[in-house]
């Protein structure tokens, strides 16, 4: 007669993830979401205690029924400890990497993708006043492991505000109108147009910004470089702390340069080309914004992505390149 102990004992030992499933099709991502942990990671040089949240997933076969879901969690923790807290810490990037490798391999999966999102502080002066800020970022790491090698990408998001040039030159003609039934002529008016900002309706805006480089490119890229050229690409930089004489420099700033969302996306992939002229052509590049609309209801967004080939070809001659190369063909195209 068995008994019910040993009946338990071969009832865990049976591995159902690793079963047929009822529906025989392969699933393209599998895996754990929302994973957070206190991380410390290289930022500048400077070693940092960082909120962060994970996501582990692969590529699930046909004929494998789930994904052992508890590994993931074992190999982030792993992760954190060999590396993490380790004396020597990793770029979030590089982090992401690394669970990205182990993920596969304790997975057996054909393809592992990490996703590392973490927030960091950075202390800066409003631009009148002086007077200090603390500024929250967000950091992003991603990498994908295959058996052909592991390519990964690093990524920032900022906030800023745009001011919307079409309901500005709207305005801007109906001032016109008026300052000349008021006797002004042409040059007087484009004088006191050009002397007080016009109003425009503001959004807040997301900016964010991926880099990625192929493995043989032996470049370090800083964080903070591409935090500049977020910030940059919209009309102004947002301060949580400012004096009136802040206030009014960020509003006459953001009229001064309004931008529609598209603007910034353009921005910031100028910006990438110019202030990091060293990246290969083979590197990739993913700016994405989005506006939080203050007249309308929906948001607004726009996006532009591919190999840094593809955007100078544009750059360069006009004339459009593509199909742009998506974020997930120049990540599985590891070497």
């Amino acid at each position: 007669m068995t008994s019910v102990s040993s009946t338990h004992t071969q009832c865990q030992l049976v591995d159902v993830q690793a079963q047929l499933p009822p529906v025989r099709l392969s699933l393209t991502r599998v895996g754990v979401t929302g994973v957070e942990k206190v991380i410390r990671l290289n930022l500048g040089g400077r070693s940092q205690l960082f909120w962060a949240r994970f996501e582990c997933v692969v590529e699930l076969g046909p004929d494998q029924k789930g994904a052992h879901m508890s590994r993931f969690e074992e190999v982030v923790n792993e992760a954190i400890g060999q590396v993490v807290l380790g004396e020597t810490p990793f770029h979030a990037e590089t982090l992401a990497e690394h669970i990205a490798q182990l993920v596969r391999e304790r997975q057996g999966a054909r393809r592992a993708e990490v996703t590392v999102e973490a927030r960091f502080p950075e202390h800066k002066p409003a631009p009148v006043s002086g007077i200090e800020t603390q500024e929250l970022y967000t950091l992003h790491g991603c990498a994908v492991s295959t058996a052909a090698g592991t390519r990964r990408l690093i990524g920032v998001s900022a906030q800023g505000m745009t001011a919307c040039p079409c309901a500005q030159e709207l305005v801007a003609s109906s001032a016109r109108a008026r300052l000349g039934e008021s006797g002004y002529d042409g040059e007087e008016i484009e004088r006191i147009l050009e002397a007080v900002p016009v109003a425009t309706h503001n959004q807040r805006g997301l900016g964010t910004l991926y880099v990625g480089l192929p493995e043989d490119a032996g470049i370090e890229l800083d964080a903070r470089l591409l935090l500049e050229v977020v910030e940059q690409s919209m009309s102004s930089e947002i301060y949580e702390l400012m004096k009136r004489s802040d206030e009014a420099h960020v509003v006459e700033k953001a009229h001064r340069r309004p931008r529609f969302v598209e603007d910034c996306v353009r921005e910031m992939i100028r910006g990438v080309v110019e202030q990091l002229p060293q990246l290969p052509d083979g590197a990739f590049v993913s700016a994405r914004q989005e506006n939080l609309e203050t007249i309308h209801q929906h948001n607004v967004v726009a996006e532009r992505f591919g190999t840094l080939s593809e955007i100078r070809s544009e750059l360069d001659g006009g004339a459009y390149a593509g199909p742009h190369t998506s974020r997930r063909a120049w990540l599985d195209q590891a070497a």
